[in-house]
This record gives C-alpha cells, sequence and structure tokens, in this order.
C-alpha cells in the first residue's frame, strides 16, 4: 500500500495541521518569508505529522493539542533537514534545490535555526511543556549521535551495538517523540504514552535500518541516489556490519581497504554489495527490521480495533517493503 493511501483517514486533519504549520510560518522579514515559502513547497510524506495524529486516535480523540504537536515536530524535522544539507553539501532536498545550494550556507544555518526556535517557541505559546521536554530530549540525542557516528567513522571499526545506538539517536528518537506526543496529546494515562514512544523507537529503528538496506538493493530511481552511494560515502550500515562479522581477517582487511579508498570505484562499489549479499548481510538486515515491526504491532494489540490502530499496523508494513 502507497503512503498515502495509509494516510486517507486522517487526510482532514492534515489539512488542518497544515493549515496551523502555515500560520506560525510568518515573519516581518522578506528574505525570511521566502525561504520558508521556498522550503514549505514540495512536502514529503507528512510521516511524523501523521504519527502524531494516528497515535493520538488510538489514545482518544485528535484536538487541538495534536495539531501544536505535530506542527511542532514538523518545525523540528524542518529545521534538522536544513542543517543536514549544509553539512553535507547537498544540493537537492525532494526534488529542488536545497536553501544551501539555491541561496549559501548562511542563510541556510539562520533559516534552520529560525525554524528550531519556532517549534520550541510554538510549544511555550500553547502552554505545553511536556512536548518541550519530549523535543528537547530527542534533538540533545540526535545532536550527540551524529557525532558519535562521526567519531566512529573514522576508524571503519563499528559494532551492531554501535550502529543501533547511533540510529536510536539519529533517526528513532524523533518517531518516538511523535508518537509520545500524539498519545499524550490525547490521553492523561502515563501507559499511553510509554506504550506510543516505545512503538515509536521500534518503528524509527526499522525504518532506518530499511534506508540502509534500500542502498543494497533498490534502483537508483526508486530511492533518489545511486545504488551504493553510502558505501561510495564510507557509510558503514548494518548489512555491511553483518557481513563482516561473518568475514576472516583477509576479507574483511580487503574490504575496508576498498572503504578507506580515496577514490572507491565502480567496480569496487560492486564488488563491496555482491560481498555483503553473498554474506547473508541484506537478509539479515531485512530480518530485523521485520522483527523489530512485529514488536511494534505487539504493543498495537493493546489498543481496540480502530482507523488509527488500523493505519499504524500498515506503517508497520509499509516501512518493511518500501522502495524508496
Amino acid at each position: 500500500m502507497e503512503f498515502k493511501e495509509i494516510s486517507k483517514v486522517i487526510s482532514k486533519e492534515l489539512e488542518e495541521i497544515n493549515d496551523f504549520f502555515k500560520s506560525v510560518l510568518k515573519t516581518d522579514v522578506a528574505l525570511l518569508n521566502l525561504v520558508l515559502k521556498y522550503i514549505t513547497s514540495k512536502k514529503g510524506k507528512q510521516i511524523r505529522p501523521i504519527l502524531v495524529l494516528l497515535s493520538a486516535g488510538i489514545c482518544g480523540k485528535i484536538s487541538t493539542r495534536s495539531y501544536v504537536g505535530a506542527a511542532m515536530i514538523e518545525l523540528l524535522h524542518t529545521a534538522t533537514l536544513v542543517h543536514d544539507d549544509v553539512i553535507d553539501q547537498a544540493k537537492v532536498r525532494r526534488g529542488i534545490a536545497s536553501i544551501n545550494a539555491e541561496w549559501n550556507n548562511k542563510i541556510a544555518v539562520l533559516s534552520g535555526d529560525f525554524l528550531l526556535s519556532l517549534g520550541l517557541k510554538t510549544s511555550v505559546n500553547h502552554n505545553e511543556f511536556r512536548f518541550l521536554k519530549i523535543t528537547s530530549t530527542a534533538v540533545q540525542m540526535m545532536s550527540e549521535s551524529e557525532l558519535f557516528a562521526i567519531d566512529k567513522a573514522r576508524s571503519f571499526k563499528i559494532t551492531e551495538d554501535e550502529y543501533f545506538k547511533i540510529i536510536n539517536g539519529k533517526t528513532a528518537t524523533l518517531i518516538s517523540s511523535c508518537c509520545e506526543i500524539g498519545a499524550f496529546s490525547a490521553s492523561d494515562k502515563e501507559e499511553d504514552s510509554e506504550n506510543l514512544s516505545k512503538f515509536g523507537t521500534l518503528v524509527g529503528l526499522a525504518f532506518q535500518i530499511r534506508d540502509d538496506l534500500l542502498d543494497y538493493v533498490s534502483k537508483s530511481s526508486l530511492i533518489g541516489k545511486p545504488v551504493g552511494n553510502d558505501i561510495k560515502e564510507k557509510k558503514i550500515t548494518l548489512p555491511l556490519i553483518y557481513a563482516l562479522e561473518k568475514s576472516d581477517n583477509n576479507e574483511k582487511k580487503k574490504i575496508i581497504s576498498l572503504m578507506k579508498s580515496k577514490d572507491i570505484s565502480k567496480s569496487d562499489i560492486n564488488y563491496i554489495l555482491d560481498f555483503v549479499k553473498q554474506k547473508g548481510g541484506v537478509e539479515y538486515a531485512q530480518n530485523k527490521a521485520i522483527s523489530l515491526c512485529n514488536e511494534a504491532k505487539l504493543i498495537l494489540n493493546k489498543y481496540p480495533d480502530s482507523k488509527y490502530k488500523s493505519s499504524l499496523e500498515e506503517i508497520t508494513d509499509f516501512i518493511i517493503n518500501r522502495k524508496a
């Protein structure tokens, strides 16, 4: 099922969020308004606000509080994307030029700072201090994990536990925040917030594993980047970690030597791709993602059947089968 189909059950609520989102993106600075309009001109899948709404729906009722939480998360997420593009020197985002490419790094960084501060201010303006605590913790974890990943990348040595520590902080913590905020916006039961937070963590981990896996199995036209791009950028992810663990010292040394090459060739990338597949790295990573999603579904079984529960179950299936 396409993600657009999954989100149909909350299509009206998504429109409300988009209107709310636009209402907070107004400033007195012409240049900033231009940049903000450019940023919002092309939406992604809106996975994060959708998770906020569905988590609210399964725990109670979607309300204005849910909209505030969803807008806050979307502002925070958009800020991290703008900053990531500067760090990665990315030229394209969602099919159009990135902010740093369209303008420059200074404008991109300042725009990202504005979005981040606006997200935090949105929670304060609506007295949603629990939202503020959740997202502040998420931002801290995301920053720490990025720096930990950079440190580990220097040595080309990373264990599976370290990989999960990285993706938990970089990806899963924000997904978990979406679900926890959604639950808290609809229910005063701490158990609901804990359940949905755990669901979000599991789904977030599976999402990132599948994302890393696509670098080994997809076509570039589907994922918007060449297959083997992570290898070219010297990123060691779960499929490669597993393959290396199943190799002898000579094989490990050869693969690490290729990864360290200043200009890794296309034939070397293909060699590493084949190596990972032959060692079972692709299958292992996919099974990990499936296991995490199955565990997430068990949490949903604590709740009565509803359209929101069905959509959350469909999201777990979408994650492990997505092609882009």
